[in-house]
């Protein structure tokens, strides 16, 4: 069994407030616990993994020194911003460890990831952090076995910077992660009106991007939960955000449908979407009559699932 919860489902800022109570403010944060074999992992480290972390330290810290391992999706600021305030780092006897991709090679991702815990910018620094804390960079691997019956798959997504979706297995339970990303698409000149047009290159780069959203696909087929990227209605998205790095709702619906998974939690909620548009788009995404095989709802701070 893997429980899932969410404690941050917010995309680019957090956004406290009354308009946001129900679905929450705070940035993304997964938590996955193996009651099994005793394992915690955590994905991202946005503004939710406060919460968490006051969580942990009421009901896991007594139980002895925490043990856990963050992975981030990638390290734009809304994904990390809540690390400094992740209180069992600051605990002597705390083992952490983080895993993540970086998109510049010399940076590494102890740097990216601490480069926001400078004097400059917070009061403490990395080097005084009480926990024992190791990082370790990620790329695209079809199978990491973390032990315990734990496998995860990662896989390359489309993001302004490099971005990974993983899929955590363990026995016959399937958890999916698929954000940062909007849809692989042609970037080569389409209109034949265009000087620059060339017909061969835009064949080609149709066929590609049709190929790249498939792998993709794949890559979360039948998963039990899928965590989807959906900040935007397709009539947003085709009005102003292309390029941005963020799915379409009904792309995030038709791809989830198209590769069987049992559940879809639309996730990375723009910051300008309160409770009551969180809702009215509930009642026209997520009908029962329209779900077919496929469970459709928008993420929710505090949501458990057991998988």
């Amino acid at each position: 069994m893997i429980k899932v919860r969410f404690w941050g489902v917010r995309g680019s800022i957090p956004c406290p407030g009354p308009q946001t109570m129900k679905y929450g403010g705070n940035t993304a944060c997964i938590e996955l616990r193996f009651p099994e074999v005793n394992r915690h992992i955590i994905i991202d480290a946005g503004s939710g993994i406060r919460e968490l972390a006051s969580h942990m330290m009421a009901h896991d810290l007594p139980n002895g020194p925490i043990s856990t391992e963050i992975y981030l999706s990638h390290t734009h600021w809304d994904h990390i911003m809540g690390f400094p305030f992740f209180i069992p780092a600051y605990i002597p006897g705390t083992q952490i460890k983080v895993f993540g991709p970086v998109t510049y090679e010399d940076d590494p991702l102890e740097d990216v990831v601490g480069g926001q815990m400078k004097y400059r910018y917070f009061p403490v620094n990395m080097g005084e952090l009480a926990a024992s804390i190791s990082y370790d960079r990620l790329k695209e691997d079809p199978h990491i076995d973390l032990g315990d019956g734990i496998i995860l798959s990662t896989a390359i997504i489309n993001h302004p910077i490099t971005a990974l979706g993983f899929r955590f297995s363990y026995r016959d339970a399937v958890f999916c992660s698929a954000y940062d990303t909007e849809p692989f698409r042609n970037l080569f000149v389409t209109d034949p009106n265009d000087p620059s047009y060339d017909e061969l290159m835009a064949h080609e780069g149709e066929l590609a991007a049709e190929e790249q959203n498939k792998v993709l696909e794949e890559f979360f087929a039948g998963a039990d939960l899928l965590v989807h990227d959906a900040q935007y209605t397709k009539k947003e998205y085709l009005a102003g955000k292309v390029g941005w790095g963020h799915t379409p709702i009904e792309h995030a619906i038709s791809s989830a449908r198209r590769a069987g998974v049992k559940r879809l939690a639309l996730f990375h909620h723009d910051p300008e979407r309160s409770d009551e548009q969180l809702d009215q788009m509930a009642q026209l995404y997520c009908k029962d009559e329209d779900c077919k095989d496929t469970e459709i709802f928008f993420a929710r701070e505090g949501e458990e699932i057991e998988l």
